[in-house]
């Protein structure tokens, strides 16, 4: 005979033990973690939703709109939008680098050019070009090449907004001074 209660008493064991078996591996992982190379201080990144491990090699363009972090080697270009790109301490980039922030550890030869902000840590090297609003550089990194910091000069901004069909000419003749004491 069929009895309604022992259908529910069967189900319920079955629904509390498969947690268990999913959840014995997460320990192992945890640890697993713990023991790589990088220490605990130095975190992968806790944005990056993407990842080019140690033993990845890329040659060529790189596109995306996810935050990524690179600890392999890439050779090309690196065009990221408007996400934050990060270069881990065994990351090699020989590219150009475009993005609305660039995390340095590592070593990077190219152009780079952060829209908000580039930030060269101490295990961190750059050798090339740096255009960026916000610059930010521990003790102990290196830096060798050319480097443009802060907002964009006015000339900048005109040609930007010429390409765009705006017209930022004034007519106020002091706007016009050449700034030197004889004006």
């Amino acid at each position: 005979m069929w009895k309604k209660e022992d259908s529910k008493t069967q189900a319920v064991p079955e629904i509390s033990t498969a947690p268990a078996v999913i959840s014995a591996p997460v320990a192992p992982v945890a640890s697993f973690a713990s023991s790589r190379e990088n220490p605990p201080s130095l975190p992968v990144s806790p944005r990056a939703t993407a990842c080019i491990s140690q033993g990845i090699r890329i040659k060529g363009d790189v596109k995306g709109s996810e935050d990524l972090f690179i600890d392999g080697h890439i050779e090309g270009k690196l065009d990221m939008g408007d996400v934050s790109l990060t270069v881990g301490p065994n990351g090699t980039v020989k590219a150009d680098i475009s993005a609305r922030e660039v995390i340095v550890r590592g070593r990077v030869e190219g152009k780079i050019f952060g829209r908000e902000k580039v930030q060269l840590w101490n295990t961190g090297q750059v050798i090339g070009e740096v255009q960026t609003q916000r610059l930010a550089i521990e003790e102990g990194g290196t830096l060798r090449g050319k480097v443009e910091a802060g907002k964009a000069p006015v000339k900048a901004v005109e040609a930007r907004a010429a390409s765009a069909g705006i017209s930022t000419h004034s007519t106020d003749s002091s706007k016009l001074n050449s700034g030197t004491a004889a004006d």
